[in-house]
């Protein structure tokens, strides 16, 4: 088998497999499966035909992909996770079709998670250990727990509102401090177009979002917008393609400004966390980025802005 190795205890029954792919003891790979270039495919490893593996993949031992299930590039799946395809499986009961489970390029899904059928798990995500994914999983998000809830953005450096002079000046997106004037009536929050750089053309709320769901995952090409938590917690991630960074929003006095071009996600929600977002656009779908390996390209110079 010129250019990839079978273990002489493995068994590879498929030829597409890429140069540099190790496949070690006591794994099986059936005859319609396609794996990469340089991926490590440890003991107790069983791939079944409707599978597709990128490239630079590691599977650790005792890890099943069944049919449907289709792993990007640099994907890393630990010890005994496990993959289904299946939302109501019978005995010598097979359906028409199975789910279709993609994992991004980048990911990571750590031992003992369990992923439901016909899940999508965005790139650069990183799923705990022991985390059963009953959902979509945004990019980068980092999910814990059972169910499955994102707690974190991979890779940010995590910041809170007493440390919101901490976004380094070069970077696009920043944090404002409104005018606050404090009296036995009430609080009084005041931006003006000296605060804020641009002249707001739409408004809108999010609140009642349940615990450990994400929103946002997306970026604007043209689009500018200033959030403020005017109720609750909210944790604000900022992703400008090179530096991430994760603020949370606890105080009606301070907002995030949000120019073009950059990636955002908002998770970590509190019970009473109503989100108030000023649009310096109308809303137009076709100008939003919603593929995050996209925005990474356009970012970077290599895709088309």
């Amino acid at each position: 088998m010129s250019g990839f190795f079978v273990h002489p205890q493995g068994i590879c029954e498929t030829t597409e497999v890429g140069e540099g792919t190790r496949i070690w003891a006591f794994a099986h790979v059936l005859s319609q499966a396609k794996i990469g270039r340089n991926c490590n495919i440890c003991d107790g490893v069983f791939v079944e035909d409707d599978v597709t593996i990128g490239d630079d993949v590691t599977i650790k031992c005792g890890v099943q992909l069944w049919n449907g299930v289709r792993l990007g590039d640099r994907v890393f799946v630990g010890p005994n996770a496990t993959f289904t395809n299946d939302k109501l499986p019978r005995s010598k009961q097979r359906p028409a079709t199975y789910a279709r489970t993609t994992v991004g390029d980048g990911a990571s899904i750590g031992a003992n998670a369990t992923i439901l059928p016909g899940i999508r798990i965005g790139a650069d995500a990183m799923i705990g250990a022991g985390a059963v994914v009953t959902r979509d999983v945004p990019a980068r998000s980092v999910v814990v727990g059972n169910p499955g809830r994102v707690t974190g953005y991979a890779g940010a450096v995590e910041l809170d509102d007493a440390s919101a002079n901490s976004l380094p000046q070069d970077y696009g997106p920043s944090l404002i401090r409104l005018d606050t004037h404090a009296e036995a009536r009430g609080r009084l929050f005041v931006a003006d177009e000296s605060v804020i750089p641009f002249i707001p053309k739409r408004f809108f709320l999010v609140d009642k979002v349940p615990v450990g769901e994400a929103r946002g995952s997306h970026a604007h090409h043209a689009c500018q917008q200033f959030m403020v938590a005017v109720s609750g917690q909210v944790v604000i991630a900022l992703d400008d393609g090179r530096r991430a960074y994760s603020v949370r929003l606890s105080h009606p006095g301070l907002g995030v400004y949000l120019p073009p071009l950059v990636w955002s996600m908002q998770f970590g929600h509190s019970s009473d966390a109503v989100l108030l977002v000023l649009a310096s656009e109308p809303y137009d779908k076709p100008k939003y980025i919603s593929d995050y390996p996209e925005f990474c390209s356009i970012v970077s110079g290599t895709g088309n802005g």
